[in-house]
């Protein structure tokens, strides 16, 4: 068995004398796998690579010109390191460190691994987990894993492996920029097809050098290798452009951008700013959104004036002929039914557009955000297109599960429930209600009233979803088209219904609160049809499920044939095993009573002296587990009161802002009676001979009860602190 912290990470300068150092060195001179980590703490830019051959590696890094400027090398090395596992840590690095937002990465993003190999799941990457926690103690990374996986940088970062449709999209897309023949380039897929990943990881390549590639992950290498090469002899140094329609879309992008090498956010610009300069290359996220001269608002003027510069007739032209006219070659990512509003380009404009013989057109398939899949996708369409022949529930797993909850206040807590264990869980609604509390600072009016329970709407329009205090609110498919949701709470509103005679769902015009989505449609069924898209749109952007509450009595009834209900599927409880049924970090990890002080926190081995439980089926026992259950109200914003707690054991590296179990001579908790607590920590430190010393920690209650205050322990304390697991998440309230 290999143990997550069976590997060593070395420091060294990168510099000349670099080889002869490691001329001595084990892993270096036996030519070992080994994943490296080179860097400049100053202008925070680093390179992942990894290799058998360190010394002729690190000459050859010395003599490039980007990177013989860096100053120290880490390499990462293990006994129980084989090709395939150093493969899959590089990866991670690359990917993890362009999420953490430190470090610029000078990687190229073509040839990241991702292939199967034996216990990769099981044992490296709790290896990986712990190398990422060493890193944060080197100052190479910040972030935990976790904070990471639901941050945007990582979401929409352009260092992701390609699914073999968004491969062969690639080289179609490439092929076509090659082209004499197309100008235009269309790419059709749904929501969660990974249009914007592949927007994103294609303006990362055309900015790139060609020698940062690596195509290893290629089966057929001469079919990229070939192609890019042509593409840097037709487009040395393109001038590029990222349209993307939806502001607030558009500034989460513009930040990803900052933080990766060869892109900049001003390289992100809204359709307006097309109109400004012509380009070598535009590439169109979401171009379902593009605009046409129809409920605009105060965009009516800048329109009229746009079209008047480029010479277009502003009565028939729409934003989709500003970025082909101001673009030597287009690429538009498109999805027909993500079109929610009369502004939206017509559909018959794409048509046309597909039709040309200058365009090219290419389809991506396989459901990449919604762990659901693709069955899930046929299934919202079915369902919301009325096309279900037979009464059958979707089959929810333990990776994705949608549920139709009877009481608006059990959805809002399941949700809220979900934000504690996973994050990013936001609850969205249709536009049943008006807008009543938009400008409204103190945050005290609401919007939307069900069943005696009220809720407001976004208080910002702008990155709602990482705002402060979303949970707390409403989203609309305004601040939520292009994102992507653990879990996402949908609430069907009153302008929604069902007629069981027709077996149809209806629309109730009145009901429907967003002026600029229905003024100047006369016909019911146009209107029908971006409700049902909007639907469909934020039914899929859950990647872990979808929680549905439907205010229409007869929707419901019809929904509730088809979707499981939410009472008839919560989790069993959890259960301490017998002596006979328990099987150590197999079926089972060991429970802690925090209140009696029991055990000592190291390895358990012996099964009579321990409680075991048996973890929920969406957990894999580890051997580094364990449970307790926390007594008391000091944690109560995320940890109910007696609620039994998933930690892992602390194994070094970072804790600062984490949720950690620790146990002092020098406090008594004021739950428990005993010298271990459950509190967020937070440190400050000082540096002398030494090194690093804690000049004092603060364990700090999250609660809504101000009785509680903060635990602060000056240096003497301090040093007797200890640190035992780190807070994962509520198993069971």
């Amino acid at each position: 068995m290999i143990l997550p912290n069976s590997f060593e990470i070395k420091r060294y300068e990168f510099s000349s004398d670099l080889t002869r150092v490691l001329s001595s060195e084990y892993f270096a001179k036996d030519l070992w796998p080994i994943v490296y980590i080179i860097s400049d703490g100053n202008v925070k830019e680093a390179y992942v690579g990894e290799t058998t051959d360190v010394d002729a590696r690190m000459t050859a890094h010395l003599k490039n010109q980007r990177k013989k400027t860096l100053t120290t090398v880490h390499l990462i090395s293990s006994v129980k390191f084989n090709k395939s596992a150093t493969l899959d840590i590089e990866s991670n690095l690359i990917k993890y460190i362009s999420g953490d937002g430190v470090y610029t990465l000078l990687n190229g993003n073509l040839g990241l691994a991702n292939h199967t190999y034996f216990q990769k799941r099981e044992l490296y990457w709790d290896t990986f987990r712990s190398i990422w926690n060493k890193l944060r103690g080197e100052g190479i990374t910040e972030h935990s894993i976790e904070y990471i996986d639901n941050s945007d940088l990582f979401k929409y970062s352009p260092y992701k492996t390609l699914s073999k449709d968004q491969k062969d999209g690639l080289l179609a897309i490439i092929n076509s920029l090659l082209s004499e023949t197309y100008k235009n380039t269309i790419v059709q897929g749904g929501a969660g097809t990974g249009k914007t990943i592949l927007a994103l990881f294609l303006s990362k390549i055309l900015k790139s050098p060609y020698n940062s590639f690596n195509f290893r992950e290629f089966q057929e290498v001469e079919e990229f290798t070939d192609p890019l090469s042509e593409l840097r002899v037709k487009f040395p140094d393109p001038k590029i452009g990222l349209v993307v329609p939806m502001a607030s879309f558009r500034n989460t992008l513009k930040k990803v951008f900052k933080n990766v090498k060869g892109l900049n956010s001003s390289m992100v610009i809204g359709p307006a700013e097309v109109v400004k300069q012509k380009y070598d290359i535009l590439i169109v996220d979401e171009a379902h959104r593009l605009r046409r001269r129809v409920n605009l608002g105060t965009y009516f003027g800048s329109f009229d004036s746009a079209c008047e510069k480029l010479g277009l007739d502003k009565t028939s032209c729409s934003e989709l002929d500003w970025v082909i006219l101001q673009s030597r070659k287009c690429i538009l990512f498109y999805d027909e039914a993500q079109s929610i509003k009369p502004s939206d380009a017509k559909t018959e404009d794409f048509q046309k557009l597909k039709n040309s013989p200058n365009t090219t057109l290419l389809g991506l398939k396989s459901q990449l955000r919604v762990n659901g899949g693709n069955d899930y996708v046929e299934f919202v369409n079915d369902l919301l297109d009325c096309r279900l022949a037979t009464i059958n529930q979707f089959q929810n797993n333990e990776e994705f599960e949608v549920l139709l909850f009877e009481s608006i206040d059990d959805l809002v807590s399941e949700i809220k429930t979900k934000e504690s264990q996973y994050g990013l869980s936001r609850l969205v609604a249709g536009y049943s209600w008006e807008w009543v509390s938009k400008g409204d600072d103190t945050k005290t009016m609401t919007d939307i009233e069900i069943e005696g329970t009220k809720l407001r709407w976004n208080s910002v329009a702008s990155d709602w979803i990482t705002s402060e205090g979303a949970i707390d609110e409403v989203g609309c498919i305004h601040t939520t088209q292009g994102y992507d949701l653990n879990y996402i709470g949908v609430i069907f509103g009153n302008e929604i219904t069902y007629n069981p005679i027709k077996k149809e769902i209806e629309v109730i015009k009145e009901k429907y609160f967003d002026r600029n989505g229905k003024m100047s449609i006369n016909n019911i069924e146009q209107l029908k049809a971006y409700i049902i898209n909007i639907y469909k749109t934020i039914m899929l952007r859950g990647i872990r499920g979808a929680y549905i509450f439907i205010c229409d009595a007869e929707l419901r009834k019809y929904m509730a044939q088809y979707i499981p209900e939410a009472l008839h599927h919560k989790k069993p409880p959890l259960r301490i095993l017998t002596r006979d049924e328990a099987k150590p970090f197999e079926n089972c990890i060991p429970i802690y009573n925090l209140r009696a002080a029991a055990g000592n926190f190291s390895e358990p081995q012996i099964v009579d002296e321990l409680d075991w439980l048996e973890l929920p089926s969406d957990l894999r026992p580890k051997t580094d587990m364990f449970a307790c259950q926390v007594v008391g109200r000091s944690m109560n914003v995320v940890i109910p009161d007696g609620a039994i707690c998933l930690f892992r054991r602390y194994q070094g590296g970072s804790r600062n802002g984490k949720i950690v179990l620790v146990e002092s001579t020098s406090l008594q908790d004021a739950d428990t009676g005993s010298n271990y607590t459950v509190k967020e920590y937070h440190s400050g430190k000082t540096i002398d001979g030494d090194g690093w010393q804690h000049n004092s920690i603060t364990l700090k209650p999250l609660s809504d009860d101000p009785n509680y205050s903060d635990i602060v322990l000056a240096t003497d304390a301090a040093q007797q602190l200890r640190v035992i697991g780190v807070f994962e998440r509520v198993l069971d309230s």
